[in-house]
């Protein structure tokens, strides 16, 4: 059974009661001051989707959901069968029109040698004929020789730079199969996790067929609407605490804020702020390290700028206004 303090204790408990709870009510009110953020938002990062470049089946596919790829590493490979045998017929037709155009380069020497030759055949002619040594025909048959090499000489040069025409166009359909063997070639463009896939290995894809999503996990940006009066306290590369749910409550971590909009906007559904929402409010972005990965994309986030962080300061690029 309880135990009922005597009558004459009673009155004396009533004001120490009374001052312990005005005591706690204080605490807890000046705690709240202290803990109140100045803007909401949930986290976002970067992603990226990764598209097929050419068509054809995925004879190699590596990329898996929650696999961390490093920038540059090969995830995948379409067939490149055909591509391959386009190259090995275009690099054939190159060396036989590089062959042609040595030879017409042969022929013009030959026959400007010829020509040579009948220069002084017509030279020597006119100069018999002048001494009544030699006949009008003779003359004729000389200056014959010298036109009928002229017109082979340009025909030949004619050929040679059709040919030279060739090399350059193979040449052209040359870099084309190559770049597309290239990009058949399914390369990692960032560093991060893979966040989704939408294809598997065997499966055939045309260009543009997105294959999987990547994102940067390591650092987070929370997106947080601050209003017109709270953005003359907001500046590019500011320190600022954020808040975030944790496994034994919540705990803030350091951010840098990384980008303010420069336009107002109407406050977006989902977002509360601790006043009574407001029509237009000003975007801004805050970098965060998410080193342990327990940030997570969508998770809810407060900002605080005035605030202090548990954990130390990071040091985190900041962007350009206006993105």
């Amino acid at each position: 059974m309880p135990v009922t303090p005597p009558r004459a204790l009673r009155p004396t408990l009533r004001p120490a009661l009374l001052s312990a709870t005005v005591v706690l009510a204080t605490a807890l009110l000046g705690c709240e001051r202290e803990t109140a953020s100045d803007a909401y938002g949930n986290f976002e990062t970067t992603e990226t989707v990764v598209a097929a470049q050419t068509a054809g089946p995925l004879p190699r596919f590596d990329a898996r959901e929650g696999a961390r790829l490093v920038a540059g590493q090969l995830v995948g490979l379409v067939d490149t069968t055909q591509l391959a045998l386009q190259r090995d017929e275009l690099r054939a037709q190159l060396d036989a029109a590089r062959r042609r155009v040595g030879e017409f380069a042969a022929q013009e020497r030959v026959l400007a040698a010829q020509r040579a030759t009948a220069d002084s055949d017509l030279s020597r002619t006119r100069r018999l004929l002048a001494g009544d040594a030699a006949t009008p025909q003779q003359l004729d048959h000389a200056e014959g020789a010298v036109r009928v090499l002229d017109e082979r000489i340009r025909t030949v040069r004619a050929q040679q730079s059709t040919a030279s025409s060739d090399i350059a166009a193979i040449t052209a359909r040359l870099a084309q199969v190559e770049d597309h063997l290239e990009k058949s070639r399914i390369v990692n463009p960032v560093t991060g996790t893979v966040l989704a896939t939408y294809v598997d290995a065997h499966e055939f894809v045309q260009v543009g067929t997105p294959l999987y999503k990547v994102a940067a996990l390591d650092t987070m940006l929370l997106r947080a609407y601050v209003s017109g009066a709270q953005l003359s306290s907001v500046r590019i590369g500011q320190p600022v605490a954020v808040v975030v749910d944790a496994a034994n409550g919540r705990r803030s971590v350091p951010g840098v804020v990384s980008w303010v909009a420069s336009e107002a906007e109407f406050t977006p559904t989902p977002v509360q702020t601790r006043e009574e929402r407001v029509d237009l409010v000003y975007a801004v972005k805050v970098r965060v390290a998410n080193s342990g990965g327990a940030i997570k994309i969508g998770m809810p986030g407060e900002l605080r700028l005035g605030g202090q962080a548990d954990g130390g300061r990071v040091a985190v690029a900041a962007e350009g206004r206006g993105q």
